[in-house]
């Protein structure tokens, strides 16, 4: 066997090889450690993320479970509705209507049309109105409800022309309306801008798949903001009856004014009338000796 101790060659040729081997070993090494650090940072990540999730339904649990859930449909109130201020705007435009239509007849089919754009036009101003108040009052409340269960957390800011442009509000809403939107339409954007809490709390709200079952769980919230609607509605009915009393002010005094026109050509044409009967009788008579 060889002995290569003393072969300086040979010593060059393993020390070289030593020496890569080495270096080697020393680039695995700093590329595991480096593989690893990104392995426990996104374990790091998962595991907040974990804890977090944990959290939030545990507060949330404690908090649903100081709400008295035990509802049945005794406990739901039962109420007559009166008519809004738009129908009664509305009977109180058509009977305007009829009236003047009994006086004119050609100027109540006018009139008529025309009433019939404004009762339309107040129905909406009306909605409108309750739509905008609700959907502040109900964006009101879900922050409330945020705050409440998360004191620390995040609000966004979202404004009520974001949300009726989404055209999914068209008739009368409600707090179960508002909370569905959300979730459907920029929910996932709020996540993703950090609000989590807030975000965690509309898919809470949004399982609720009926009016019903959301009303009996969130009434405390959804209450206010039908109260919120009611009022501006209201308001705004009363708003517009007054420009409908000067508006009726205004038509009553047009029509008096025809009536009266009409009551004069009417005169005038049996004085007309009368006056040329009898000069035709005149005439007869005139014929009538000329004859004899």
């Amino acid at each position: 066997m060889p002995n290569y101790d003393n072969d300086p060659e040979m010593k060059r040729v393993m020390q070289k090889f030593h020496d890569r081997t080495t270096q080697r070993f020393q680039e695995y090494d700093e590329k595991l450690k480096e593989q690893r650090q990104i392995f426990k940072d996104k374990c790091d990540k998962e595991i907040r993320k974990i804890i977090l999730k944990d959290k939030i339904e545990k507060e949330l649990t404690e908090k649903f479970v100081a709400l008295d859930t035990n509802i049945t449909t005794k406990d739901i109130p039962t109420c007559v509705c009166e008519k809004s201020s738009a129908e009664k705007t509305e009977k109180f435009c058509h009977n305007c209507g009829k009236t003047m239509g009994a006086i004119a007849p050609s100027w109540g089919f006018v009139s008529g049309i025309g009433y019939a754009a404004w009762t339309n036009y107040v129905a909406a101003k009306i909605l409108e109105a309750g739509i905008k108040r609700g959907i502040e009052e109900g964006l009101s409340q879900i922050m409330k409800f945020t705050i409440t269960s998360f004191p620390r957390a995040k609000t966004p800011s979202i404004a009520v022309t974001q949300l009726l442009s989404s055209g999914h509000f068209n008739s009368k809403i409600t707090l179960f309306d508002i909370v569905q939107n959300i979730n459907s339409t920029i929910n996932g954007e709020l996540e993703a801008k950090g609000f989590s809490e807030f975000s965690y709390i509309i898919n809470v709200m949004s399982k609720k798949k009926t009016l019903n079952a959301f009303n009996s769980n969130f009434s405390q919230y959804s209450t206010p903001v039908t109260e919120a609607i009611d009022a501006a509605e209201l308001a705004e009915g009363l708003k517009l009856a007054t420009n409908t009393s000067i508006l009726n002010n205004t038509i009553i005094a047009s029509i008096v004014s025809i009536v009266v026109i009409v009551l004069v050509m009417v005169i005038i044409y049996l004085i007309l009338r009368y006056r040329r009967k009898k000069q035709m009788n005149k005439k007869l008579q005139y014929i009538k000796l000329l004859k004899e």
